[in-house]
Parts: C-alpha cells; sequence; structure tokens
C-alpha cells in the first residue's frame, strides 16, 4: 500500500545478517546460515520492494524510480544481542578479513550491486575496536566506493549515542562521535524517538559544525543522499500509478492466499518414520492437540518479532479442526502438564481420538532481539510432556515445531512413538493453514533446512563472542555453519528437508575442464595447502585473482530430476562446489545455486545451470583474495542420500 501519501515509504528491512551462531535471538528476522542464501534473498526482497516497471531504462541511477527505499541491515559483523555478559552495545566484534570479505560482507555486497538497495544500516556493535557507524573503511570505501550504493547510509536507532554512552568509544563527546561518524559515511543518525530523545545529528550536528569538527560540505554530501531517495520516491511530486491504491488493495483474498503458500513453501519435514505422514482425511475422524495453547491457537507466536498487522490469523486450532469431524485439545500452559496428574491428563487426551498432534516450540520470550539463547533445548519441561503423550498414545504421535533457530529434538527423533517432526518455523498470519495442509497431504512439503540444527552439546564447545567460523584447534572450537563445521555429528544439518514422494536425479555431465588464460594485466596469488599437500612442482599459477579478471568463464550441466514416488511435490535442487582436496583452510563446501521445481507424480523435469567459475569455484584465501584455485574442484549437486558429483579441472595458463 503506498500509504495515500507521504508515510511509510521506508522500510528498513530486510535484516540480512547471517546467523552465524544457533544461538543468536534474531534469527526469526533473516534467512539462515549461508551467506549466499542470505544474499540471494536480500536481491530479491530489495527488487520486489523497490523496483517500479518503467518503459525506458535510466542511466543514471539515482534517477531510477522506486516504489519504497528497502534497507539492508545491519552492517556489519552483528549477531550478538544480549549472550551473558555480552552485550550488542558494547561488544567488540573480533574478526578476521577472510571471514569478514567471505560471510559477513557478501550478503550486503549482493544485496547492494545486485539488488540496488537504496540504503544501509550500520550496526551497533564494533568491529576490531571501530564502531560500525564510525568506520570509514566500512561505510564510505566499501559501500559506497567499491559496492556504489545509490541511496544513503542510516544509523540503528540509536547507534552514535551507543558509541559515547555505552562502548565509551575513545572517550568521545556527543560532538566527536558525530563528527566521526558523519565523517565515516554516515547520512542519517536514527534516534530512540520513542522514548523522547533526539538523535544525535540533531542534537550536535550545529556544534560539530561550530568547532571546525565537520565541514558543511560533509553536511551537504549526507543531505544529498537522503533527498534523492526521497525524489526518487515521489515523495515530492508523487507517482500517479500508485495514487489509486487504497484500503481496499491491502488483505484481498490473493494476498492471503500468497501469504500460505508462503507459509507452506517453508514447511520443513524433518522426519517421516513409516510414513506417518500425510494424514488421511478419510481415515482420520479425530485429533487430539496437545501443547501449549500460544502455539495451539497461535495468534501471536506464528508472526514472530517484528511484523505488521495482519489480515487475520488462521491459528493451527481453527486450520486442523476443519479436516476433521473431531477435535479435542489439551493446553499445557501455566505448568498444567508439569505434574503427573497434568501429564496423565495430557496423555489421556492422547488415547481418546485416531490421531494425535503436539505442537511445541519457542516463542519470543525466548529468542528475540536483545535475547539471545543459552541453550539448544526446548524449554518449559516440553520434553517430558511430549514423551509421555507420545507413550500414551496407542499410535505414533506427529509432532510440530515452531521456532526460528534449531532446537535439539533429538528425544523425539530418536523416539519411534514420534513417527513424525514438522519444522513450521514462525509462519506468519496464515500458518494454521499451512501446517493443516502439510500434516493431512493437501500439500507435498519441499522446504529445506537453512540452518544447522545442532544437539545442545554445541553450546559447550564454543562461546557465541568467538566470531570465527573455521575450527580452532587451540581452543578446541569445532568451527561454525555447514561449510566449516567438524565436531560431532549435527542433528539435522544445513539443506534437510523430506518429501511426500521419491526422487531421482541423472546428469550427463562426468566431468568438466576450464583453461582460464592468465593475461599480463591478471595476477596469480598464492594458496594455503595442507600440511605435506602442496603439489610438486608448485603451479606456475596456483590460483587467480577475481578481481583482475573478466570472469565470462562459465561451467554448464543440466540434471534431470525424476519424481518416482506417487504424488507430485516441489524439490529444491541445491548445488555446491568444494575446492581442490589439497587447499587448506577452505570451506568443506559452499552453496553457489539452487532451484525450486515442481515435478509431477511419475514424471520428470530437466533443470539447467549455468556456474559462472569466478562466482561459484572461488574462495577467500587466508589473505582476504578471492580466488579461483587451479586444480581439480568438485561440483556437488544435491544433500543427504540424494546426491550426485563431478570434477572440475582448472588449469590457469600463463
Amino acid at each position: 500500500m503506498y500509504n495515500l501519501g507521504h508515510a511509510e515509504l521506508t522500510y528498513w528491512s530486510p535484516n540480512i545478517n547471517v546467523v552465524r551462531d544457533p544461538r543468536w535471538g534474531r534469527a526469526s528476522e533473516t534467512p539462515g546460515e549461508d551467506p549466499f542464501v542470505v544474499g540471494r534473498y536480500a536481491v530479491n526482497f530489495v527488487r520486489g520492494m523497490q523496483d517500479v516497471v518503467v518503459d525506458r531504462p535510466y542511466s543514471d541511477p539515482f534517477s531510477r524510480p522506486i516504489k519504497v527505499s528497502s534497507c539492508c541491515k545491519h552492517f556489519a559483523a552483528y549477531d550478538v544481542d544480549a549472550w551473558f555478559k555480552a552485550d550488542r552495545l558494547t561488544f567488540d566484534a573480533q574478526v578476521e578479513e577472510r571471514d569478514m570479505v567471505e560471510t559477513f560482507e557478501r550478503p550486503f555486497e549482493m544485496c547492494i550491486r545486485d539488488g540496488d538497495a537504496s540504503c544501509v544500516m550500520c550496526s551497533y556493535n564494533r568491529i576490531n575496536g571501530i564502531p560500525a557507524c564510525a568506520d570509514a573503511r566500512l561505510l564510505s570505501e566499501t559501500v559506497r566506493g567499491q559496492w556504489q550504493l545509490h541511496g544513503y547510509i542510516v544509523s540503528d536507532c540509536d547507534s552514535v549515542r551507543v558509541m559515547v554512552r555505552d562502548a565509551k568509544w575513545l572517550n568521545y563527546t556527543g560532538v566527536e562521535a558525530t563528527a566521526a561518524a558523519m565523517k565515516a559515511g554516515l547520512d542519517l543518525d536514527c534516534g530512540m524517538f520513542w522514548e523522547g530523545a533526539r538523535d544525535f545529528f540533531t542534537t550536535y550536528g550545529v556544534d560539530a559544525v561550530r568547532q571546525g569538527k565537520v565541514k558543511e560540505a560533509d553536511v551537504d554530501n549526507a543531505l544529498s543522499n537522503v533527498y534523492t531517495t526521497l525524489m526518487r520516491l515521489g515523495f515530492f511530486d508523487g507517482m500517479p500509478e500508485f495514487e489509486s491504491l487504497g484500503a481496499t488493495n491491502v488483505c484481498t483474498k490473493d494476498h492471503k492466499e500468497l501469504a500460505a503458500d508462503a507459509a507452506r513453501q517453508g514447511m520443513v519435514l524433518l522426519k517421516n518414520d513409516a510414513r506417518r505422514l500425510p494424514l488421511d482425511p478419510r481415515k482420520i475422524n479425530s485429533v487430539s492437540l496437545v501443547g501449549l495453547l500460544e502455539h495451539i491457537n497461535a495468534t501471536d507466536v506464528m508472526l514472530g518479532d517484528y511484523r505488521g498487522k495482519p489480515c487475520r490469523i488462521v491459528t493451527p486450532y481453527n486450520a486442523i479442526r476443519k479436516m476433521v469431524n473431531a477435535t479435542h485439545v489439551h493446553a499445557c500452559d501455566s505448568g498444567a502438564c508439569n505434574t503427573a496428574e497434568g501429564m496423565g491428563r495430557a496423555s489421556r487426551t492422547a488415547t481418546i481420538a485416531d490421531a494425535t498432534i503436539v505442537i511445541a516450540g519457542l516463542n519470543m520470550s525466548v529468542e528475540r532481539e536483545s535475547n539471545d539463547r543459552e541453550d539448544l533445548l526446548l524449554p518449559w519441561n516440553q520434553t517430558s510432556w511430549i514423551n509421555a503423550v507420545a507413550e500414551a498414545s496407542p499410535t505414533p504421535i506427529v509432532l510440530v515445531i515452531m521456532s526460528a533457530g534449531g532446537v535439539d529434538v533429538s528425544f523425539a527423533h530418536n523416539n519411534t512413538k514420534i513417527g513424525a517432526i514438522v519444522w513450521a518455523g514462525y509462519p506468519g498470519e496464515e500458518g494454521g493453514t499451512a501446517i493443516a495442509d502439510v500434516l493431512f497431504g493437501k500439500y507435498n512439503p519441499g522446504g529445506r533446512l537453512p540452518l544447522t540444527w545442532f544437539k545442545n552439546e554445541y553450546v559447550n564447545q564454543i562461546p557465541m563472542t568467538s566470531m570465527a567460523l573455521r575450527p580452532d584447534a587451540a581452543h578446541g572450537y569445532p568451527g561454525r555453519t555447514y561449510k566449516f563445521y567438524g565436531g560431532p555429528a549435527v542433528l539435522y544439518p544445513f539443506g534437510h528437508g523430506l518429501s511426500y514422494t521419491t526422487f531421482t536425479y541423472a546428469s550427463g555431465i562426468t566431468g568438466a575442464t576450464v583453461t582460464i588464460p592468465i593475461g599480463a594485466w591478471e595476477h596469480c596469488k598464492m594458496l594455503t595447502y595442507k600440511s605435506g599437500a602442496a603439489p610438486s612442482p608448485s603451479p606456475a599459477c596456483p590460483a587467480l585473482n577475481v578481481a583482475s579478471h573478466r570472469c565470462n568463464e562459465v561451467v554448464s550441466f543440466s540434471l534431470t530430476v525424476a519424481n518416482t514416488g506417487g504424488v507430485g511435490g516441489d524439490h529444491v535442487v541445491p548445488v555446491y562446489t568444494a575446492p581442490p582436496p589439497e587447499v587448506g583452510d577452505a570451506p568443506l563446501k559452499q552453496l553457489v545455486a539452487f532451484q525450486r521445481v515442481f515435478v509431477p507424480a511419475g514424471a520428470s523435469v530437466d533443470v539447467p545451470f549455468a556456474l559462472n567459475v569466478c562466482r561459484t569455484f572461488a574462495i577467500v584465501e587466508e589473505t582476504a583474495y578471492t580466488v579461483v584455485p587451479s586444480g581439480v574442484s568438485t561440483v556437488i549437486v544435491g544433500d543427504d542420500a540424494l546426491a550426485l558429483s563431478f570434477a572440475v579441472t582448472i588449469n590457469l595458463a600463463v
């Protein structure tokens, strides 16, 4: 909705911080642990929010009209909110340059370069001692200079004040902090206006100019970046194509269905022993629903943290009761299932119906902004009464989990009386519809986990404040995310997700060779090799510096996805690359492409891929250069048991 005028044209969204640690409280706001996935999400989110269909190209990107201004946040290396004594307002993230380039910066670079976002928001934290909102190398040199931001940079509210009040950075005064932030490239300071406090730019900006700490040209530059964005929004002269929009354009039938379909696509089937799901509504006449009332009749939990006013809310209870003739509910709120008597009543509820569905999980009191988790377990004694209900049920129960971050449900995975587990996330206003459609087979789940689900022991293996992604043998840290984790087996890996049908892969490609002539203007870089694994003789060009190359080389292949089961369904095809095995300290594998396709029962679909060599086979070396290594890399298609791979030999010809 264009809001009939000037308001709500700025959306400080999306949150595109990578979920480096499963305990992070803001995991509900961001699409996961993989920087490529997060970046692709950012690009599509921003394009959908901003882009206006025009009948002519704009040679000047600063004049290209936009519907609303979308803002990629929080730049950068921000993913600690409040974990024991660590607090985002005082936290100093110690980050290696390689990790900055490879993980923390990549989604933002994609958001700006490929999504053409009109705004970037800097974060509260310091990075290697410097506040993100006062770091000229990050804001002016990288965001505006290298990535060519066509818009403005805003602080998280109230990051400039935080430098003085909380971080006490360099013992700066308000005037000095204001000057440092503006000269670093900050255009707009968001203050805590809801607390009646004025932002620092407004409070101290004039004094900063009078004392010579900021030049009028610096202020003019900031105003230019902000007002150019306002002009692109039509703030001053309007946009005729949007002036007819009003309240009738919101909450339409199509919009509600879109919300439901988004929730359906996000459902992940984690376990399905003996094909417990889908439930057959022709055979299941009654259902017992057990769980916390806030999950069963989720009028708030499903919406997550940051949310708008919903058109309506369809709870799991409302949707499931439409599928069957009778619904029995036992709520476990206020400790109702913590006593022997309460567990007994919950167990008896499971014996009086044809199927038992338990809806459990977390809520915003456990994971949200300003609140990180201390463990990965289900709170409020849920494990005990879930096991009791499962034991009492005459048939294996179905467990639905609402959460953002991963939860250690090993007890449920290993319990044969818990037949199926579905992760619903926080599915939004139409979440109940989506849950019921998946449980009763109206929709075949095809979602994949965007996060590794670790077992709870992980929280004892590495502190949340350790920013390194790679394993640290000196401290016994096992590494983070599927790209680097080298510890004990996880519960569910990144990309895990089952279906009600079965698929197979086939491809005619068995390998590929790419020869890249190295021109005189291009630069070779050294590679870090594993101990004793360096090739002999050493290649003339161990790795190509991507920044010096035109990057036109492509590896193309086609994959046939066949549905060998009895029901049509979506299938996500992930493509990973792995560097040559002799290269040290590199990702185990990295996602470089994915496609979601619908395959009818008994049919097959051809899925083409074209992998740009620089984008998909490059790694970030210890020196923080992005390079394409010479040697034999591997393309891996698929996850879990369904996967195929082939070798790609890359010759760097000097």
